[in-house]
């Protein structure tokens, strides 16, 4: 399948939680979490161009640090979503640097915090030594984040407090039929990109559009020539309690995803303790996986009681996703 998603675990299947996920035609990545860090190179991390926190326990944000570090001084904009909360912990993270000498970089932070009744984002200027952001209120919507490549929906789920799962779908990719383009008497042209940003960006009907001289309406023309390859979707789960209303929630978040990076910190056998943490065990992990229709599940945040035996947890998992 073609595809702009590369993902990876920063940290393995036992570190602290990220997901990197490289959109390579891009020359930008969107990071899932921000655990420890250091094991990207300082060109990925500066690919970075948002980032989705599903909480701000220390295993999940401590890496926001290191990733400071280096974009500072960089003419840079990192959008930064996360539940109720994340706007201050951002600014407490910042607050705890002298910014004495930053007058001129361009290095802002445009932070995102989530609630069911909207969205207040928080824009922090490096020039200004991050004090004062910006903050305006934003209305609920079907989408987190969107763009002309990615789609990013979120749903609240029970860790105790908060701790949001995120779903990003690619947006479908648009070829062009050389056959058809030929017997339309059309030649090749920068008028082509443009036809699919049109298509991408929804434009109005009764936008023209001009094609070797002419003013033309696109709308047949990509009905003619595109030819739609769907892109991919990306679900991510991290802390949940395995409770019934948090599983509806996954699967209808996950469903169809073409990979599903979940949490399994515990073996079924101790499924107590999974739940006096408000964690899943592995085996969750795989029927949610099997109940949303996923095509590969990738399990992760391991507990270190498994030091040893971790195979254990995958192999949990993916028997009870590849069960009947």
């Amino acid at each position: 399948m073609k595809t702009s998603f590369l993902p990876k675990l920063v940290n393995g299947p036992s570190g602290d939680p990220a997901l990197f996920v490289d959109l390579f035609q891009e020359k930008r990545a969107l990071l899932f979490d921000c655990g420890q860090s250091v094991s990207l190179s300082a060109a990925e991390i500066l690919r970075v161009s948002d980032i989705f926190v599903s909480h701000t326990h220390i295993d999940h944000f401590i890496g926001f640090d290191h990733l400071l570090r280096l974009m500072v001084g960089r003419s840079k904009r990192v959008r930064i979503f996360g539940p109720r909360g994340i706007i201050a912990c951002v600014r407490g993270k910042l607050a705890g640097y002298t910014w004495n000498l930053v007058n001129r970089h361009r290095l802002v932070f445009e932070v995102h915090e989530w609630e069911k009744t909207g969205v207040r984002r928080s824009e922090f200027f490096c020039r200004q030594r991050f004090r004062r952001p910006r903050t305006t209120s934003l209305p609920a919507g079907p989408w987190l984040w969107q763009d002309e490549l990615i789609s990013v929906r979120c749903s609240p789920l029970d860790h105790r407090i908060v701790s949001l799962a995120f779903a990003v779908q690619e947006r479908d990719f648009y070829n062009i039929n050389p056959v058809r383009l030929r017997q339309l008497g059309h030649r090749p042209g920068p008028w082509l990109n443009e036809l699919k940003h049109w298509v991408r960006r929804g434009r109005p009907p009764g936008t023209a559009l001009e094609v070797e001289g002419r003013q033309l309406d696109p709308a047949p023309l990509a009905e003619q020539l595109l030819v739609v390859t769907p892109g991919r979707k990306i679900a991510y789960v991290a802390d949940a309690l395995g409770s019934p209303a948090n599983q509806d929630k996954i699967v209808e978040l996950a469903r169809g995803a073409d990979i599903l990076f979940c949490e399994a910190a515990f073996l079924h056998q101790d499924r107590e303790r999974a739940r006096e943490t408000h964690h899943l065990t592995a085996r969750q992990a795989g029927e949610l996986a099997r109940r949303a229709g996923v095509k590969r599940l990738v399990v992760f945040h391991f507990s270190p009681k498994y030091e040893g035996r971790f195979q254990e947890l995958e192999a949990e998992a993916q028997q009870a996703f590849q069960e009947q």
